[in-house]
């Protein structure tokens, strides 16, 4: 749609995004209802506790879903974002340290970098970029924090299978999978990459992918760093 006009363009990306979003509810939904509907049917058939976790499966989906559009109303409204300034590198630090099952998460970080920005919505960036890393990731993950001039580079790439060059920018699209029955199977709800640029952008920061030699997959972020006082 390159010669559409911009505002038609708009119009169509929302009416997708609607489209997306309404059928990313519904699937759960859906699976909810059959699944409520055979019981009450066959009730002396049912196995209760089966039934109860799938039924908490979904609804826990359906939660997952609908906080992640919430929050990208507040990311677009500015809602709960008030900046101060946060140390990256602790920031960082804290969020690797936690994760202590799955791939081998080796940081590399100097002290010290330190971004004016919303607590909450950084903290949701870095651990929406290290869960997808998390998600494809083989053996390893390798995460970079530094400085570039007046910039904040946060990098963290894998060892997967990698993103092909076609598809470097659609997987910051709303509910866009590359690997769509992978990410199903491990509980992404399509919007994590999507929500990571939104809260960059509204930081005045950049997020994207870069090639890497030998496969995987690496986002960089670059934040405007708090200028020294």
């Amino acid at each position: 749609m390159q010669g559409d006009p911009p505002t038609e363009r708009g119009q169509t990306q929302q009416h997708r995004f609607t489209a997306d979003a309404s059928h990313e509810l519904r699937t759960p939904l859906a699976g909810l209802r059959a699944q409520l509907e055979e019981a009450r049917l066959h009730p002396d058939e049912t196995d209760l506790l089966r039934l109860l976790d799938a039924a908490l499966h979904d609804v826990d989906r359906l939660e997952a879903i609908t906080a992640d559009l919430l929050l990208l109303v507040q990311i677009a409204v500015g809602t709960c974002a008030q900046r101060q300034p946060v140390d990256l590198t602790a920031l960082v630090r804290d969020h690797a340290t936690r994760c202590t099952d799955g791939a081998d998460i080796r940081l590399e970080a100097v002290s010290g970098v330190t971004v004016n920005a919303a607590p909450t919505h950084l903290g949701r960036l870095v651990s929406n970029l290290l869960d997808n890393a998390r998600r494809h990731a083989r053996h390893s993950i390798q995460m970079q924090v530094r400085r570039h001039d007046t910039t904040a580079e946060l990098i963290i790439a894998d060892d997967g299978p990698g993103i092909p060059a076609q598809d470097h920018e659609r997987v910051f699209e709303r509910f866009a999978r590359v690997d769509t029955a992978r990410c199903r199977r491990n509980g992404g709800t399509g919007l994590g990459l999507a929500i990571a640029r939104d809260i960059a952008q509204a930081h005045d920061g950049t997020l994207h992918v870069q090639d890497v030699p030998g496969g995987g997959a690496c986002f960089v972020l670059r934040l405007p760093l708090v200028p020294p006082t």
